[in-house]
């Protein structure tokens, strides 16, 4: 059992490329916390430094209290689950899971006990004499972990073990992450871009960009409470819909595009710092699920959109609609397809699934105010104080 901390570690390439920048954070004993972020943000650039595998050009990194900037992979006591599996397609299950504990020339006794004890925490008991050909993809990624576990390290780093598996596989296999590792109680710094995946699985998440710590946080107060326009919009699915607005001359009401939301004493209470942006722009974000149908019987400040497109999931109905609003998009937060065919005002809601809504009509959303948020228009950094 052990402790990650790393204080201010920076990583520069030779042609000068700053992947990491001042990174600190730490990862306590038995929590599970998720590195976060869209490609390029330096998420496993930071778990190759922790393994060892890429040099910390400047700042410290701490295993178990321990100084580990000069040790070598081996002398730091973690073992690492690659997003390709690496799994030797001559050995069997149980070969495959103790052959680390081999080259370490345990007896081989000890050996097979190891296996054996792994193989049941994994669910691989009647798979050990299989190869990894005769394997679904799931079964292959267990087998990995199992070669993990077996070495009973003190810090476990996962970069993007799921991402080669299919949709519905990767769902049933966050489940068992988890429940794996709170079984063995090991730190463990999981690298991953899928937002989703990272709400679910983290005890924190940290949410890197460009190579700087945006926010981190347990995953629903990054949800509710998101420090910047980047967070915002990176955390959510469907994405928070984001707009440039402003602020009335007394901050007791908001302007997006040529509707006005009037903001009861709650939102002053909650965000005081909303005083000082009177006439003034301001992002304004509100989440798809905070903007009910007004048809629905749901009460609050209004906001109208035209109504583009209309997904049904059988529990809710999903509402692509646009208003005259300037849409706000962070560089990043988003996929290149999605940044491609974002249109100017575009906006999605979550109603219910009987709300009587068609393509081409205009609908009457009620705003829940409580979930609103805004951010400053220069530093993008939520107002609250």
């Amino acid at each position: 059992m052990a402790t990650v901390d790393l204080t201010q570690v920076n990583k520069v390439y030779e042609n000068g490329f700053h992947a990491v920048i001042d990174l600190t954070m730490d990862v306590q004993e038995g929590e599970f916390m998720v590195l976060v972020g869209p490609s390029g943000s330096g998420k496993t650039t930071a778990l190759r430094m922790v393994a060892g595998l890429e040099d910390i050009t400047s700042g410290t990194l701490r295993i178990g209290g321990k100084v580990a900037n000069d040790e070598s992979p081996k002398e730091r006591d973690i073992a690492m689950v690659f997003q390709n599996y690496a799994l030797y397609p001559h050995m069997t299950v149980a070969d495959n899971i103790g052959f680390a504990l081999k080259l370490r020339k345990l007896p081989k006794a000890e050996i097979q006990s190891k296996v054996k004890e792994a193989a049941d925490i994994l669910g691989l008991t009647d798979f050990l004499d299989r190869k990894p050909a005769q394997l679904s993809g799931g079964q292959r990624q267990r087998v990995a972990m199992g070669r993990a576990i077996v070495r009973e390290p003190s810090v476990f780093l996962m970069d993007e073990p799921l991402s080669n598996l299919d949709a519905k596989l990767r769902v049933q296999m966050r489940a068992e992450v988890q429940r794996i590792q709170r079984r063995i109680g090991v730190a463990t710094l999981y690298v991953t871009h899928d937002q989703i995946e990272a709400m679910t699985m983290g005890d924190r998440v940290a949410v890197l960009r460009g190579g700087i710590l945006q926010q981190v946080d347990h995953p629903q107060v990054l949800y509710d409470h998101p420090d910047s326009v980047f967070v915002a919009a990176f955390i959510g699915s469907p994405a928070m819909n984001l707009y440039e607005a402003t602020m009335s001359d007394d901050s007791r009401s908001v302007k997006v595009g040529s509707q006005v939301l009037p903001l009861p004493n709650d939102v002053h209470a909650a965000r005081p710092g909303l005083v000082r942006y009177g006439g003034k722009k301001v992002v304004l974000g509100v989440r798809p699920e905070h903007l009910p149908a007004a048809t629905d019987g749901a009460t609050g400040p209004t906001l109208v959109g035209n109504v583009d497109l209309i997904e049904a999931l059988g529990s809710e109905l999903v509402v692509h609609f646009t208003i005259d609003a300037p849409r706000v998009q962070p560089e990043g937060a988003t996929t290149a397809d999605e940044d491609a065919t974002a249109k100017a005002g575009e906006g999605v809601a979550r109603v219910a699934p009987t709300t009587k809504v068609k393509v081409g009509e205009r609908i009457t959303f009620a705003v829940n105010t409580e979930g609103m948020q805004f951010f400053d228009m220069e530093t993008e950094k939520a107002i609250w104080d």
